[in-house]
């Protein structure tokens, strides 16, 4: 048998190493196709859940809906405070009453 030159030799030295990168780069594609796969399944959930609890799953629609509601939120805190503001002020008339 004949000994390799050293082209070929630096090209089985090269091929062994793009073995090596094709390898990971087939397992990275193998295992981000999983992933794909896993997120396409919880966002088709969470676009189930949502039409359930918010009757859609329009991303915009959600968004108007929870600006919505933190506007909601914010004026009954502000009642609320009002109406303590309130309590405080007659509980304080009435001990000046005394």
């Amino acid at each position: 048998m004949t000994s390799l030159t050293r082209l070929e030799s630096d090209s089985l030295r090269r091929l062994e190493d793009l073995r090596k990168t094709f390898d990971r780069l087939r397992a990275e594609r193998i295992r981000a196709e999983g992933e794909v796969e896993r997120l396409a399944r919880d966002l088709e959930e969470a676009q189930k859940l949502a039409k359930a609890e918010l009757g859609t799953d329009d991303e915009v629609e959600i968004r108007n809906l929870i600006e919505a509601a933190t506007a909601q939120n914010a004026k009954l805190v502000e009642e609320f405070s009002a109406a303590l503001h309130e309590v405080e002020a007659r509980l304080q008339q009435l001990g000046e009453e005394r």
